[in-house]
């Protein structure tokens, strides 16, 4: 392999309607292979949407809000299991496009949703890792992850991992996930601002290494057209229409950043698809001036710990903690 060509989709899901936008992810996991990408990346939780409501709408967070909760329970059945059909109809249009996939969803594991990052290979691989922590507003609906994820996943054209919005703000994760020596990072966002901008350039001239920055294009109209579309409940409904109609709610913004921190290809708003190109030569190559977990590190001095063990809140009989029953 030379080049890996890159697709960032900005193209919005049906909002909240999981069956409609598993549809449109297969449908445009299809196009991009047929156009050459070896790498198909998508937002943060774009399936089946990233909840602007927690940032926009009005009363989000009032205890016994009649829209909150019509709105969490509506979202909570249009959430994915890893095992589940949704998932398998991503992994198979991953093969069948001959391209690997990475996917910003809401996972659905008993009672708790979480911020998941799935990446799906053009081999039949899987490899999932939750949110460490979610971010305000964001904490009325996910649950956090643990360190037993927080990894890279080996692929032909070199070390692939992720992180989600504000773990890039999270010094010690970016340590962890520097010491993996990525040659590529995936950064999801609801949608590429300036601050997630700038921390994504940071990210890679920190790594060197390649960072993909990946947000989402959506307006009012977008989120109430999936909504009907999925059949909700109108005290959500009402709670949905609170924000504003004036601005994209999220505008993109995505883009491909160098290890020099320098532009692969400039950030762009209403695009529904970005792509980039990337030279696998240049990519893996190593320079004399920084490793931040190497040669550029003084461990006599700072030391990381990460635990890596899969955490549960219950551990019955007199074993070894078990994984989480949704562990892949």
């Amino acid at each position: 392999m030379d080049r890996l060509t890159v697709a960032i989709v900005q193209r919005p899901p049906v909002f909240l309607d999981l069956a409609a936008s598993t549809a449109r992810a297969v449908e445009i996991i299809a196009d991009a292979g047929r156009d050459g990408a070896g790498l198909v990346v998508f937002p943060e939780t774009w399936l089946p949407g990233y909840p602007i409501w927690v940032d926009e709408a009005d009363e989000v967070a009032r205890w016994e809000h009649p829209g909150a909760d019509a709105l969490f329970a509506h979202l909570f059945a249009n959430s994915a299991k890893r095992d589940g059909a949704e998932i398998a109809a991503l992994a198979k249009a991953a093969a069948d496009a001959g391209a690997d996939v990475v996917m910003g969803m809401h996972e659905r594991a008993g009672r708790t949703l979480y911020n998941t990052t799935l990446t799906l290979g053009a081999d039949g691989s899987r490899y999932a890792r939750r949110k460490l922590v979610p971010t305000h507003g964001e904490r009325l609906l996910w649950g956090r992850g643990d360190g037993s994820t927080l990894d890279v996943v080996e692929r032909p054209y070199g070390r692939l991992g992720s992180l989600v919005c504000w773990e890039h703000w999270m010094p010690l994760a970016r340590a962890a996930m520097h010491a993996r020596a990525e040659d590529i990072h995936v950064a999801q966002w609801p949608s590429v601002e300036w601050r997630h901008l700038l921390v994504s350039r940071s990210y890679a001239f920190e790594g060197q290494c390649v960072v993909i920055a990946a947000g989402c294009a959506l307006s009012l109209d977008d989120v109430l057209d999936g909504f009907d579309h999925a059949g909700g409940d109108r005290r959500a409904r009402s709670l949905l229409e609170t924000m504003s109609s004036e601005r994209l709610l999220k505008n993109g913004g995505s883009t491909v950043i160098a290890p020099d921190a320098t532009f692969l290809c400039e950030p762009a708003e209403r695009e529904p698809i970005v792509w980039a190109s990337l030279d696998i030569a240049e990519l893996r190559r190593r320079t004399p001036y920084l490793d931040v977990s190497g040669h550029y590190a003084r461990p006599d001095v700072f030391e990381l710990r990460v635990d890596t063990r899969p955490r549960s809140d219950t551990v019955f009989g007199g074993g070894s903690q078990p994984p989480p029953p949704t562990a892949p």
